[in-house]
């Protein structure tokens, strides 16, 4: 059985690393993308382990709106986090694609 041949990439090399971006605008970009991959992992998991081992926290007798301060933790705030990740997110690509237009066309 004969296999296919897969087609040769184009001249200009279109392949994507994200563990080694090329210098620039990508290597920018995934810095920004890691920096909230970790910004929200941390109050998401890393948070409430803190919370969890803590012996000075005492959630469950404390209450936020009538509710145990762990259960508004998770049900709550992790949502509003996310949220204002993805705007702060938004917000740094749409400076950086501002940036490197600008760049352009101002031909530097």
């Amino acid at each position: 059985m004969r296999q296919p041949t897969l087609p040769s990439p184009p001249g200009d090399d279109l392949r994507v690393n994200f563990f080694r971006p090329r210098p620039g605008f990508m290597r920018r970009e995934v810095v920004i993308i890691w920096m909230t991959l970790t910004a929200w992992a941390l109050l998401t998991f890393g948070f409430p382990l803190y919370l969890a081992f803590c012996p000075q926290a005492r959630l469950t007798s404390r209450t936020i709106f009538g509710m145990p301060v762990h259960y508004w933790f998770s049900g709550q705030f992790l949502i509003f986090w996310f949220i204002l990740v993805c705007f702060i997110f938004n917000l740094l690509i749409d400076w950086l694609t501002e940036s490197y237009r600008r760049r352009r066309q101002e031909g530097v």
